[in-house]
């Protein structure tokens, strides 16, 4: 996708990963280390952390045909490069999104039959829960650093820090 409604596919994708990465990264981290949210969360999120997945790829390919159309500077060769960036946040907080809740799935059918991902231990859990915490920070802290490198590449010189006479 290119263009939707005459306006650059990017400037629209980019506002659904930007928010929708940080609230998944968000419903990790909570599903991990608390058993009420994980019961009522960890399903919906683990789908949300992979429509994510699905929506990076179509963003930066977006944001690619957009690149090819503007003036290239070094504020956008930045973004450019941390953009390629966003899939290496979306994937880990997907993996582990499915695994709470395939634990928390198993935890609840555990009796009698074979299960996976040990979902009554404790140890594991508290790891999932770990690796769940720095994946969560760790990609919300990298679409931050990527968006803000986008905002500098659109509007750095685009604008004046004093308002035109009579508007204040």
């Amino acid at each position: 996708m290119d263009t939707f409604n005459g306006l650059p596919a990017h400037v629209l994708l980019v506002h659904a990963v930007v928010v929708l990465l940080p609230l998944s990264a968000l419903l990790l981290a909570l599903t991990a280390v608390w058993p009420a949210a994980r019961r009522r969360l960890a399903g919906p999120n683990a789908i949300l952390a992979w429509l994510v997945v699905l929506l990076v790829p179509l963003t930066t390919d977006a944001g690619e045909w957009l690149e090819h159309r503007m003036p290239g500077t070094p504020l956008l060769r930045e973004h450019a490069e941390l953009g390629d960036t966003a899939i290496f946040y979306a994937i880990p907080i997907a993996v582990l999104a499915l695994i709470v809740w395939w634990r928390n799935r198993e935890a609840g059918d555990a009796a009698g039959r074979r299960t996976f991902l040990a979902p009554l231990s404790t140890a594991v859990t508290a790891v999932v829960a770990a690796l769940a915490l720095v994946a969560a920070a760790a990609g919300v802290y990298g679409i931050y650093r990527i968006g803000d490198s986008g905002a500098k590449a659109a509007w750095t010189g685009s604008f004046s820090p004093v308002a035109k006479p009579g508007h204040d």
